[in-house]
């Protein structure tokens, strides 16, 4: 059961997704919602990484793979369909099942936090080497050149189920992303606190503990990095419908690192500071784009230096303690005390 106290940010998760999908069309030419459309995408993207991470202790250097996945995955089915719900289910799919598989060896062969960095961060190399290495016409699935640096282009944009005619405006593809985003707030926020949640982060904070006491932590983790991994692929879906377009800059080392420094920035170990870290970085960069002299990934770089000295929490738990006026708390015994018997209480965060 979710207790009352938690519902506030359902509740303001579905407040504000209906009034953006309502009032920002009427306000924004179609340029201006194209940019929303995308900081929305993105912050799916984020909340992905911000549960497996924040929540499952599971930090991946290579979590652009299950995003690039989720894109490649629409592409190939939407064009070999020419229908794309297909589509859409499989750029879910293919990511978790390639999460788990991934996951399985990772979790099961007991790798440890280390070597688990440096092989999800190997595995995203491999895959954008390997994306790059398609352009001849051999590289084909189905009818679909994979195309090598150039990528896939003119992806079919997502069409309503059954009508295949009836494809997406540019206001619709905004009221999708803002309503998916809304939607995967809201999954993971119950999905946290119900008893599933707090046994995955009663097995972040304290592994051992939650072994002795029954739990087995491998199968939880598992879980977890496919939930993660199926998020990442469709908002890999939601970024190729955006664009019309995809390439292996999908696969790119430097868009994992963009997703860790959302996070980070915006709170490890909360949904709604990876958010409002992923719309600020985003917001930022693109305020800089057009300055030639500025590098964004310099750019980028400082911002996570300062935060890490400044802010080591992130934006949103240093709010809510300044908010609160008083020190964080811990949280270990918190998320293990209730696992033998007794519900785990686990803080309910933003």
């Amino acid at each position: 059961m979710i207790g009352s106290r938690n519902y506030w940010p359902i509740a303001a998760a579905v407040i504000a997704a209906l009034s953006a999908i309502v009032v920002l069309p009427a306000i924004y030419d179609e340029y201006s919602l194209l940019q929303l459309t995308i900081y929305a995408i993105l912050s799916v993207l984020a909340l992905s990484l911000a549960f497996i991470w924040g929540y499952g202790g599971i930090l991946s250097f290579g979590h652009a793979v299950f995003f690039g996945l989720g894109a490649y995955s629409y592409a190939i089915g939407a064009i070999n369909f020419g229908e794309t719900t297909i589509a859409l289910l499989l750029s879910m799919v293919i990511p978790g099942l390639f999460a788990a598989a991934l996951g399985y060896f990772l979790f099961y062969g007991r790798i440890s936090d280390v070597y688990l960095g440096a092989i999800t961060l190997t595995v995203t190399l491999i895959f954008f080497n390997l994306a790059s290495s398609t352009s001849g016409p051999e590289y084909r699935v189905g009818r679909v050149p994979l195309g090598g640096f150039n990528g896939i282009p003119s992806i079919p944009q997502l069409n309503v189920p059954g009508f295949p005619d009836w494809t997406l405006s540019t206001t619709e593809l905004f009221a999708l992303s803002v309503a998916t985003l809304a939607l995967v707030y809201i999954g993971l926020r119950l999905l946290i606190n119900s008893d599933f949640g707090r046994i995955v982060v009663a097995i972040k904070e304290n592994e051992v503990r939650a072994e002795l006491l029954g739990y087995d932590a491998r199968k939880y983790k598992l879980v977890t990095f496919v939930i993660g991994g199926a998020i990442a692929g469709l908002a890999g879906c939601l970024f190729a419908n955006w664009g019309g377009f995809t390439s292996p800059a999908v696969f790119a080392l430097g868009q994992s690192v963009q997703i860790i420094i959302w996070v980070v920035v915006g709170g490890v170990g909360t949904l709604a500071g990876p958010v409002i870290g992923c719309v600020l970085i985003q917001w930022l960069t693109n305020s800089l784009a057009s300055l030639n002299t500025v590098n964004n990934n310099l750019i980028m770089g400082g911002i996570l230096v300062v935060v890490v000295l400044m802010l080591p929490q992130g934006l949103v738990p240093t709010i809510a303690r300044l908010a609160r006026g008083r020190r964080p708390v811990q949280r270990l015994d918190a998320a293990t005390k209730g696992l033998g018997g007794a519900s785990t209480k686990s803080e309910a965060r933003a």
